[in-house]
């Protein structure tokens, strides 16, 4: 898995931080950072609900095989 961010969509609500934490942060802007381009595997449920709950639709992942 493969996370990226469209940083000028983000909207600053923290859902990301919030769900998964050790993938994302938030600058002063509150805007999101990534932490972690490539997740381990325990962390990818928790980005696919961040994924699903970012109101902003600015997250996005690419499932790598």
């Amino acid at each position: 898995m493969r996370v990226t961010v469209d940083q000028p969509r983000c909207v600053a609500s923290g859902q990301c931080v919030l769900t998964a934490p050790a993938v994302f942060d938030q600058d002063d802007d509150g805007i999101v950072q990534v932490l972690v381009e490539r997740p381990e595997a325990a962390h990818h449920e928790d980005v696919r609900e961040s994924v699903a709950v970012c109101p902003a639709a600015a997250i996005r992942l690419e499932e790598e095989e």
